[in-house]
């Protein structure tokens, strides 16, 4: 089988496409063939493997070419993130949503020309959750919640869940949305999303580099390890449509913890010299912006694929300090902090 990751150089998708790889079989075929599309080239330890091929620039650009290209399966997880959706507003509406609608109707072209549907996982996010006067946010969405984002980015995912579930409904594509919980701990330095504060009040005091943290310690949200979400991309793509039960999108587990809850498992782990290195300092704006994100989440649909959250926020603490000995990109994480 031939699968393309979008956003495959980036750190879920490079994680995907490790597994994927490691694992040699999808639903049952083999792998032969992974193309990994982003804006930079994928690390150096994917390269290397005969199965892999990188496409590298925007990718709008490359999604003309797509049209006389077939798929197996895609796993649709490029987007630009929260807190840079913000601040440049066309910017997410090019990368998220046309990138998409692009991508969704080379697929379509695809099949109008005689090919098979595309199995396509899309990368949701809980940000489709926020509060609104008419809907209040109840403590822990579901997936049955009625979303109403107050965020662009948020906007920008449900827009396009809504859109790989017509695209389903017309037989263009046999696509599923999984709505990701903030994804902790990510190596490497700070990116534009406005939950980036959550990893770097776990990866910089481990680096023993002083962290800031812009919201209050009682801020609640839902988390998931990076190994859990790529398991729950794997078994959403694997899941029959019945299984998936329906086309919209479904949430992945979520372990829901406050900010004083992480940095209690820090402390367990790595000692409270450590746990001192992070600093309350509110910022306005992002603390803004995540007031307006669910405080937790439950995932019913995704408990009967068998997912299931980790039990601790400790548990994904030792996770990463693993992952920093085991994996390239990880590796040089804490060193580049040092």
């Amino acid at each position: 089988m031939k699968l393309l990751i979008t956003g495959g150089g980036g750190f879920v998708g490079s994680r995907l496409a490790r597994a994927l790889l490691a694992q040699g079989t999808l639903a049952g075929e083999r792998i032969e063939r992974l193309v990994l599309a982003d804006m930079a080239a994928p690390p150096p330890d994917l390269l290397a493997d005969g199965r892999v091929e990188a496409r590298t620039g925007s990718l709008l650009a490359h999604t003309d070419a797509l049209r006389t290209e077939p798929f197996d399966g895609v796993f649709h997880l490029a987007s630009a993130v929260s807190g840079e959706c913000e601040a440049d507003f066309d910017l997410g509406l090019r990368s998220n949503l046309d990138s998409t609608r692009a991508l969704l109707d080379a697929l379509r072209a695809h099949v109008n020309a005689g090919g098979k549907p595309a199995r396509v996982v899309f990368s949701s996010s809980v940000a489709v959750f926020g509060p609104d006067p008419a809907v209040p946010l109840p403590k822990l969405v579901a997936d049955d919640t009625l979303p109403a984002p107050q965020t662009s980015y948020g906007t920008q995912k449900l827009i396009c869940e809504h859109l790989v579930a017509d695209y389903t409904r017309k037989g263009y594509i046999d696509g599923r949305a999984a709505r990701l919980m903030t994804v902790t701990v990510r190596p490497g330095r700070p990116n534009g999303a406005a939950s980036s504060f959550f990893s770097g009040i776990i990866r910089e005091p481990l680096a023993g580099v002083e962290s800031v943290c812009p919201v209050s310690p009682d801020v609640s949200h839902p988390m998931s390890s990076p190994s859990h979400t790529v398991d729950g991309l794997i078994a959403v793509y694997e899941a029959s449509r019945e299984h998936f039960l329906g086309r919209t999108a479904m949430n992945l587990p979520a372990l829901n913890v406050r900010v004083s809850d992480m940095l209690d498992a820090l402390e367990e782990v790595a000692g409270p010299a450590v746990r001192k290195l992070v600093r309350f300092e509110r910022d306005e704006r992002i603390a803004g912006i995540v007031a307006n994100w669910p405080g937790g989440a439950t995932a019913a649909r995704a408990a009967r694929l068998g997912l299931k959250p980790h039990e601790n926020f400790a548990e994904i603490v030792r996770q990463y300090i693993d992952d920093c000995k085991a994996l390239p990109t990880a590796a040089q994480t804490l060193k580049a902090l040092q």
